[in-house]
């Protein structure tokens, strides 16, 4: 039985009438492969059965603490009741992606019961083409990219026959917390309270200068500088851009509804312009999101002269395990909640020249990687360990909503997930494409973009609150044109015509070696534009202490890999 952390229960608190912060995924799925060419609900139910035990995540439910003294505790529940998680649902005619989109985005608006373990599953037919869906949300206090990802995957397979999965004798019936040791835990963590408040604090200040919001106070940069220096951090701090986030329609307080819209466009054309241009794929992916934001702004005479700001995810998750089948050392040991961190960085949203966006968003986001690499990968949760717990559940949802009144810290959050570049499978049903859906606050923005790779492609999730953006389908049409406009460049341009994009599985001369950003494999002693040091957002590694985990929100570049070994396909935080 563990507690969980400030910001696991973070996470908790921010949920309200207008805000809901569960995680999720949308499998498009070909049942016509498996051996009865239908994919069931009894056949999920029996698959969840065989392998529940792999997924921690989807067996624990919370233990409060009374009168809210103290953050809850996590419970083993070996008997849930999976017949209340999953549910089946017919879309009507004609069965398409806005059909598929609309029933999820009524789904995706819906706090989970804390009551249960905080997951569902939704397995949704009737899509044209004889195609299906599975939707799948978990509670972010529960998951992180990276645990997100192994849930998803423990149920897939190489081919459509399913593997044999081992399961382990039933474990023990789980005990309680008890009253009086959570109320003697309360005191106690209220007593230290303070000192801890203290400590997050000045962990915190080194990094000011970062942080949203505080990094537009006057002299943060200073502050930073002198506490690192009283803590003997004698690094210098890089220089970065400015993180003022401009007032857009994205931004300020959200409603309790959300839309959802679904895309793709060939993985193939964005490591070409990658290539093309000598940058890792996530440049790429960061400048057409920041093209399509632009895109729309313009065509709502929004746009602002300064670029839009994101916050881009960060894994901070220890290496995975190899003899739990891939999966990472905390998944194994059953524990569960968020190891993440954040890299805020401009989107250059305000330069019209395509050519030069791409310039400007590679130039930004590796200033960032040069700052993030010599921050407190901590701060995210520094921040939220600063305020008593009883105090963050009352409080958080009014300030959250007080920022998007008073101005946001980002307009929005980016993030993206690699996954396996070989097809997999769901009780014998072939998975087509994988939506990662995320988060949207009255802090964060009215408005979230997640993608996955998967089998050549990168699959885009656009979740929106329709009174900050009412046509999200108009995104997915603007990430096409600005992947048009990225490949125009090529053709304008003989010097940096790429060749032909080889097989995934296949790595060309082009592709890039360890510590390329394209590669994701960060480079231990030179974090230059070209080479991401350990940690670093842009290319979506750990942290140096965690150096063989894996960051689910980079681009799609992830090696080939068994699907029990490959943990990189839900989604990010």
């Amino acid at each position: 039985m563990r507690q969980l952390t400030a910001l696991d229960a973070q996470f908790l608190s921010v949920e309200s009438a207008t805000t809901a912060t569960h995680v999720a995924g949308v499998a498009i799925l070909d049942p016509s492969a498996s051996p009865s060419g239908a994919l069931t609900r009894e056949a999920l139910l029996a698959l969840l059965r065989e392998r529940l035990h792999l997924a921690p995540p989807l067996r624990m439910r919370l233990a409060d603490v009374p009168f809210g003294l103290d953050r809850p505790y996590w419970l083993d529940d070996p008997d849930v009741d999976l017949d209340a998680h999953v549910h089946e649902v017919t879309l009507p005619a004609p069965g398409g992606e806005r059909e598929l989109a609309a029933y999820v985005a009524d789904v995706h608006a819906r706090r989970l019961d804390r009551g249960r373990p905080l997951w569902e599953a939704h397995l949704v037919h009737g899509l044209d083409g004889g195609r299906c869906a599975l939707y799948i949300k978990v509670h972010h206090c529960a998951i992180d990219g990276v645990s997100g990802s192994e849930i998803l995957t423990a149920l897939l397979d190489p081919s459509p026959q399913p593997r044999r999965v081992e399961v382990p004798p039933a474990p023990a019936s789980p005990q309680p917390p008890g009253l009086l040791a959570m109320l003697a835990g309360a005191i106690t963590r209220s007593i230290v309270q303070p000192v801890e408040t203290l400590c997050s604090l000045a962990r915190a200040a080194a990094d000011l200068d970062a942080i949203p919001v505080v990094a537009a106070l006057p002299d943060a940069r200073l502050v930073a500088q002198a506490a690192r220096a009283l803590a003997g951090d004698a690094r210098p701090l890089p220089e970065t851009p400015p993180l003022v986030a401009p007032r857009t329609p994205f931004n300020g307080p959200i409603s309790g509804q959300r839309e959802i819209a679904l895309g793709s466009v060939p993985l193939s054309e964005v490591r070409r312009v990658a290539r093309a241009f000598g940058m890792g794929p996530n440049d790429v992916v960061m400048t057409l999101c920041a093209s399509a934001l632009r895109r729309w702004l313009l065509a709502h005479d929004a746009l602002p002269d300064r670029p839009l700001v994101a916050a881009v995810p960060v894994a901070l998750r220890s290496q995975r395990s190899p003899d739990v089948g891939g999966t990472s050392r905390d998944i194994a040991d059953g524990r569960v909640g968020n190891r993440i961190s954040a890299m805020i960085t401009p989107l250059a949203t305000d330069v019209a020249s395509p050519g030069e966006r791409l310039a400007a968003v590679r130039s930004a986001l590796a200033a960032a990687k040069r700052r993030f690499a010599v921050s407190h990968r901590t701060w995210l949760d520094d921040v939220c360990a600063m305020v008593p717990s009883a105090f963050a559940a009352l409080a958080t949802p009014m300030v959250f909503r007080l920022a998007g009144v008073a101005g946001a810290g980002v307009n929005l959050i980016v993030s993206n997930v690699p996954g396996p570049r070989v097809p997999l499978y769901l009780c014998g049903a072939r998975m087509l494409a994988y939506h990662p859906l995320s988060v949207v606050t009255d802090a964060t923005g009215g408005i979230s973009i997640t993608c996955a790779s998967y089998d050549g492609r990168l699959d885009f999730g656009v979740v929106a609150c329709p009174t900050r953006l009412p046509d999200v389908w108009s995104m997915i049409g603007h990430l096409r044109e600005a992947m048009d406009e990225l490949l125009a460049l090529l053709d304008d341009s003989p010097d940096s015509r790429a060749p032909h994009d080889p097989a995934p599985h296949d790595p060309a001369p082009h592709d890039p070696a360890p510590g390329d950003p394209a590669s994701h494999e960060p480079a231990p002693h030179d974090p230059a534009p070209h080479d991401p040091a350990p940690g670093d957002p842009a290319s979506h590694e750990p942290a140096p202490h965690d150096p063989d985990s894996h960051d689910p929100d980079s681009p799609g570049d992830a090696p080939p890999a068994r699907p029990q070994e490959e943990r990189e396909t839900m989604v990010s935080a």
